[in-house]
């Protein structure tokens, strides 16, 4: 019926620890490879044969970990740039990343202007090192500078 898993095989084992991985949240391909090398039975089995047969059965998807990522870090307020590093950090091709992006169809200017707004709210800077430190913020949230001074300008017309 149902084995413990010292008698399992390696590759067994490797696979149910892949599909526990999996139910809790999605993986790229290499998120994946990389948590199962830490297994100590994971060492005599071929982890690329492993990921191509959960992607066979649907279990694993780049794009799909790609889509809920980008969903996941709008969410957190963070800018395109900062997104798509983390997407590449995490195997992820840059074909695949700016197709997400766009299938996100995400304003990044009223996002950015959000983020601004919650830190500093809706005053503009009162000096340079202000204005210096305002740019920082969006920069380190992964704004590009055409947004951020985009961003600043329109407090400035108000």
């Amino acid at each position: 019926m149902f084995k413990p898993r010292q008698e399992l095989d390696n590759d067994t084992r490797c696979y149910q620890v892949a599909l526990g991985l999996l139910a809790r949240r999605e993986h790229s391909r290499l998120e994946l490879i990389n948590k199962l090398r830490q297994k100590p039975f994971s060492d005599a089995v071929d982890l690329h044969v492993l990921c191509d047969q959960l992607e066979t059965n649907n279990y694993l998807s780049n794009e799909r970990f790609a889509e809920a990522f980008v969903r996941s870090r709008v969410s957190r307020g963070q800018g395109e740039i900062k997104i798509s590093y983390e997407l590449r950090q995490r195997g992820i091709e840059d074909a695949l990343i700016r197709t997400s992006l766009c299938v996100a169809n995400i304003d990044w200017l009223q996002l950015a202007k959000q983020q601004h707004e919650k830190r500093f709210g809706s005053n503009p800077p009162k000096d340079f090192k202000e204005r210096a430190r305002r740019s920082r913020f969006l920069a380190n949230r992964g704004f590009s500078g055409a947004l951020i001074c985009l961003v600043l300008q329109s407090l400035s017309n108000l």
